[in-house]
């Protein structure tokens, strides 16, 4: 399991939360609903050195660590633009009565946890503009420790995030690649959410969920700046809150989201699965503690690069990771030189090609536009599942000189690994689909401005139609909407003959 510290500074859009209305959430007969925000900090103009050592930050923790029915709707707004330093959270209700919490949402981690009362070293203050709070076990009479002898410590055991060294209580400790790190013990208590039944929406449902209570933080997690009130993690180990909901059978045992690119920003993240004919799917690689896929081949407009496959192997210290706290896209080191020149193969007559801090940039001085002058990327997976980029999903705009555009290749070399990582970067504009029961994920390039349908139950294909955002998350009824369609199509109608008549006139 990794931890998340590292996706509140990695850049991103992966998850774009929101100070906008709350989502909807259709599940066939029940659904849930967060509230999502988005906060942006000042700093802008991040060049890509700084986003890699983020990045790199986060991936230490990936060798760390491989060493050892209802739908929620999220409705994803704000501008990706990876040189804006965003951090992704959405709010949390938790204990009784019940507290809201912001914690940031990360697919590279398990755990849900959040800073207890008398924290050693937690923030209480923070830049993002929200108010911090702290739970405490104590003022909830629903809340209650996590034994040793409790399954589900044992889970977190099982994926090496558990430890019972403190009598019967069991604990944990996070420890980062970036040096910082927290501790501290599970509980269980409620948490709650914003349900639709039929077509009538019922605030105050709630699930028993256990989460970490964090007594101690160190290093960049006590820095107020970008402080936030703890991680949920949307890995599929034991102890993530998807496991533990899809088991009581609250959602779906799956998650979906499409982020959108260029100036709109914004998205749709779903625990559910989207369902759209073009969606191809990969098998999950078994046993791995992160969403690793078999990528066997890469090719650049429709050739394939000389890569020995042996690359791209999962072992404890290879493979292919998507992650969507990563902000850029990292290729194994013996796989980057041949991508790199494979391009440049292609675009060296209509570009000027140099390196900038490590990165491989082109001033484009061409009227033509990017798509015109760089080639497609085909990434190849197993079950015959191909991921294709645009020249945008794999570059970034930097700057310009003396009025030509800089573009550099957003994927960067990890050098001395062999791990392959695909961010942000190349997930934007695309319907990822996370089937854990299935245990596959799928893709297919989207409008993710555009709604989608979403299975309530992924075995029997049944669907709903979901538009994020469309219904305010305080409405009585779904009626509601439909209503107003209703009226929308009779004043069009009564306008119609009303022109009508004056055109007899």
């Amino acid at each position: 399991m990794v931890v998340a510290a590292a996706g509140r500074y990695g850049l991103v859009v992966v998850l774009a939360w929101v100070v906008f209305p709350a989502a909807i959430v259709l599940c066939g007969e029940m659904g849930l609903t967060f509230q999502l925000e988005r906060a942006f900090p000042t700093s802008h103009g991040v060049p890509l050195g700084e986003l890699r050592a983020r990045d790199r930050s986060r991936h230490g923790r990936f060798l760390q660590q491989s060493s050892l029915g209802g739908v929620v709707d999220f409705p994803v707004e704000g501008t990706y633009d990876p040189f804006v330093v965003g951090l992704y959270f959405t709010r949390v209700l938790l204990g009784s009565p019940p507290k809201e919490f912001y914690v940031q949402i990360d697919t590279g981690s398990d755990v849900l946890w959040v800073s207890c009362a008398s924290c050693n070293g937690c923030p209480t203050s923070s830049g993002l503009q929200i108010q911090l709070e702290f739970f405490d076990p104590s003022g909830s009479p629903t809340a209650s420790p996590i034994s040793c002898s409790d399954q589900k410590c044992a889970l977190g055991i099982q994926s090496s995030d558990s430890e019972c060294s403190n009598g019967n209580q069991c604990s944990y400790t996070f420890q980062y690649g970036d040096g910082s790190g927290t501790s501290g013990y599970y509980v269980s208590d409620l948490m709650h959410f914003d349900t639709i039944a039929g077509n009538s929406v019922t605030s105050n449902s709630s699930a028993k969920v256990a989460f970490g209570c964090s007594t101690s933080q160190t290093g960049d997690l006590t820095k107020s700046d970008r402080a936030v009130d703890g991680i949920f993690g949307f890995g599929q180990q034991g102890m993530s809150v998807i496991a533990q909901l899809a088991s009581q059978g609250a959602i779906p045992n799956a998650f979906s989201h499409c982020l959108k690119g260029g100036n709109g920003g914004g998205g749709i993240l779903v625990l559910g699965q989207v369902i759209h004919p073009n969606i191809v799917y990969t098998p999950l690689v078994q046993s791995q503690p992160h969403y690793n896929l078999n990528l066997q081949s890469i090719a650049v407009n429709g050739q394939s690069v000389p890569i020995d496959s042996q690359v791209f192997t999962t072992s404890s210290t290879r493979g292919t990771i998507v992650d969507s706290g990563t902000t850029l896209a990292y290729l194994a080191e013996e796989a980057y030189d041949p991508f790199v020149d494979a391009i440049n193969q292609i675009v060296l007559q209509s570009v000027r090609a140099f390196v900038s801090r490590g990165s491989q940039c082109y001033l484009v001085t061409s009227t033509s536009s990017v798509s015109d002058i760089f080639p497609k990327v085909s990434l190849n997976f197993a079950g015959g599942a191909s991921m294709v980029l645009n020249p945008q999903d794999y570059l970034l705009q930097q700057n310009s000189i003396n009025g030509a555009a800089v573009w550099c290749i957003g994927f960067q070399k990890i050098q001395g690994q062999g791990l392959t990582i695909l961010g942000d970067l190349v997930l934007k504009d695309k319907i990822v689909v996370y089937d854990l029961a299935g245990q596959r994920i799928g893709w297919a390039n989207y409008d993710c401005s555009s709604p989608v349908n979403v299975s309530a139950t992924p075995s029997t294909g049944k669907s709903e139609y979901v538009n994020a955002g469309q219904i305010d998350n305080n409405s009585s009824s779904r009626d509601d909407l439909h209503s107003r369609i209703l009226v929308t199509i009779l004043v069009f109608f009564l306008y119609a003959l009303v022109y009508g008549e004056f055109s007899v006139l």
